[in-house]
């Protein structure tokens, strides 16, 4: 049983008790042990990895090295060496349409997304379609926020080439039903990139079994630092794939006039990393890990419908969200004839923090018929009385523009 008020204790911005922080789908906030592990590095290790024959660095390279172990597990990958670590998700996702998308995708061939897609799973793959002329594909979205099955079906040719679907969506929490996406994109001999972006933080990921050629996500999103993004992708993927950037460290041999390129995954490194960052992410999936991941989906689960029944007592407010079986953390909402603007910040004027605009989700907002929603994203330091404020700066919402 996850205990929230205790947890929240262990979070020092938490500290400000009239604090609420309904935004973790955006960015989590980080534990004491995360900050420390920063400051430690700074303090007591720091030197650049995988250079130095002296023990600063060699102890910088081992935790280094410690994360990406670290790192594997969590996701259960085959090997260490098929994580990448990037700068955020959207660098994974591009740092796949870059290189494995320009060697793979030629003219008159198929990328399927949904309607669901954050433009980080976008975007990338319209300019590439456009570069290699290509077509882009997605799947429509039902009436209650889950994907037509039928028609992702329908949309499936031999031409497909890649599948790129989010894990959750960002806006309405949608869960997509992702080992039965994968299995019928095998079928048709194309791979399957997950956007694990919104899924990672908050429920178990197990990539094997998931069976998906490509998984990707951010450290920010899972009590760490910024500037840690994870890409994973199966070995021997990533080893017909070029490299994206090129530079020091993620070289063999260099000569005059060609270079040789290292082996995973260094192959994909190029440059000094984020060493901080990546050093301070192996805490925050251990305190993931020793909360249990399913614990914190079951705590999420239970918020959600408690926001859920709460806010639906409203008349004036539409909530957009799945059935609670297909749905995670997000809650997305709208008050007639109130701009999710105001509603941001007459919410802050109650210290109650949520996201409000169009979550970079503008083709899904289209599909909704709105501009933008509010949301709420919850997350282990939640409680209720989180969304009993919450229900107090609505109140105080409605009055105001009454």
């Amino acid at each position: 049983m996850l205990n929230a008020k205790k947890l929240k204790k262990q979070f020092p911005i938490l500290d400000q008790k009239s604090l609420v922080f309904l935004d973790s789908a955006s960015t989590s906030q980080k534990p004491k042990v995360v900050i420390d592990a920063i400051t430690n590095y700074y303090k007591k290790i720091n030197a650049n990895v995988h250079r130095g024959i002296y023990t600063l660095s060699e102890k910088a390279t081992k935790a280094y090295n410690d994360t990406r172990e670290t790192t594997a597990k969590f996701i259960n990958a085959s090997h260490p060496h098929e994580i990448v670590f990037t700068r955020n998700t959207t660098e994974s996702i591009n740092l796949v349409a870059y290189t494995w998308g320009e060697k793979n995708i030629k003219k008159g061939d198929e990328i399927i997304v949904s309607a669901l897609e954050h433009h980080s799973n976008l975007v990338p793959w319209q300019e590439l379609c456009k570069r290699k002329k290509a077509k882009l594909k997605i799947i429509p979205l039902k009436d209650d926020y889950t994907l037509d099955m039928k028609e992702y079906e329908k949309l499936l040719t031999a031409r497909t080439k890649l599948v790129a679907i989010t894990a959750m969506s960002n806006v309405t929490g949608t869960i997509p039903p992702l080992k039965l996406i994968a299995e019928k994109a095998h079928k048709k001999n194309a791979l399957v990139l997950i956007d694990g972006a919104q899924s990672a933080a908050h429920s178990k990921t197990d990539v094997q079994k998931l069976k998906c050629d490509f998984f990707v996500f951010s450290g920010h999103k899972c009590l760490g630092p910024t500037g840690v993004g994870i890409l994973y992708a199966k070995e021997e993927i990533l080893n017909e794939m070029p490299p994206f950037l090129f530079g020091g460290d993620m070289i063999e041999k260099v000569g005059q006039y060609k270079s040789t390129f290292a082996p995973l995954p260094n192959k994909f490194e190029a440059g000094t990393p984020s060493i901080a960052e990546v050093v301070a992410l192996k805490p925050a999936l251990d305190f993931l890990q020793k909360v249990g991941l399913d614990a914190i989906h079951k705590h999420e689960q239970e918020l959600k419908a408690y926001a859920i029944q709460k806010f639906s007592a409203y008349p004036q407010v539409t909530l957009h969200t799945p059935p609670s079986n297909q749905s995670g953390s997000p809650l997305s909402f709208t008050i007639k004839g109130i701009h999710p603007h105001d509603i941001a910040t007459i919410f802050n004027s109650e210290n109650v923090c949520i996201r409000a605009g169009h979550h970079c989700a503008q083709p899904l907002m289209d599909r909704l018929k709105t501009h933008s929603t509010a949301r709420m994203s919850f997350y282990l330091y939640n409680t209720r009385e989180d969304i009993d404020r919450a229900e107090k700066a609505l109140i105080k919402t409605i009055k105001t523009f009454e």
